[in-house]
């Protein structure tokens, strides 16, 4: 049988270590990622570790470490869609950024192995690794950190609540306030509401502002006929 043909002890002997080192690279990674219960945990770390592994091993026992090269390039760009499955948006905050990006990090670990740089997965797990768990106290002592409006980028929105018969006046007086003040908005919904009433809701393009024009803005809204309340929130946060 021609599988028996091309059947080379040496070269299954090479796989099978990277296969390991990937596996076991893979694990150390997912541990992780289970403990603190992310959406791609254990096995779809230690999975994707495989998967680059094998792929750049079968190419380069082809076409040589050209056929590897090539393979790994796509090992890059195709790993995107998995981690584009781990990303949604829950509100203005986006969670799984952190995630899909260590999947990544996981592909390219299997990759090194594959290509019979154990060494190298190793040294990248490790940072890997550090970077999901030294750095954590780090990222949490800068949340708390008090920052003022004007010194951050931030997603802000404005929402009003009014009569439905003077929704669509509460929406132009949105628009023309803010329009007024220098801040350009990226999109603007009105909404009915189950008590009779009609929401308005602007979302500012992504950028600094100052608390005390937005205060103004809301202040101003809440004093037109119809209007029932307005008010403003603002988001930075961004959870893996």
């Amino acid at each position: 049988m021609l599988m028996f043909q091309t059947f080379h002890g040496l070269d299954f002997l090479n796989t099978l270590v990277g296969l390991v080192v990937a596996f076991v690279l893979g694990t150390a990674i997912g541990a992780e990622r289970q403990w603190k219960q992310r959406s791609a945990g254990l096995r779809t770390n230690v999975l994707v570790a495989l998967g680059a592994c094998e792929f750049v091993d079968l190419a380069m026992n082809l076409d040589g470490g050209h056929g590897g090269v090539k393979v790994v390039s796509y090992v890059v760009s195709g790993i995107g869609f998995l981690g584009a499955g781990v990303i949604m948006k829950d509100g203005l905050n986006v969670r799984g950024l952190n995630t899909a990006a260590t999947l990544w990090c996981s592909a390219a670990v299997g990759a090194c192995a594959g290509a019979n740089l154990g060494a190298q997965a190793a040294a990248l797990t490790i940072f890997v690794v550090a970077a999901n768990t030294l750095l954590q106290p780090l990222v949490n002592r800068i949340n708390r950190a008090p920052v003022h409006g004007s010194a951050t980028e931030a997603i802000y929105e404005i929402s009003v609540m009014t009569t439905v018969e003077g929704a669509a006046a509460a929406r132009k007086a949105v628009m023309a306030l803010l329009q007024a003040a220098h801040y350009p908005i990226s999109d603007i919904d009105l909404m009915d509401r189950p008590d009779g009433l009609s929401e308005v809701r602007a979302t500012l393009v992504s950028t600094a502002v100052e608390v005390g024009d937005l205060d103004a803005v809301t202040a101003k809204l809440e004093a037109m006929p119809g209007i029932s309340s307005a008010t403003w929130s603002s988001s930075t946060e961004d959870l893996d």
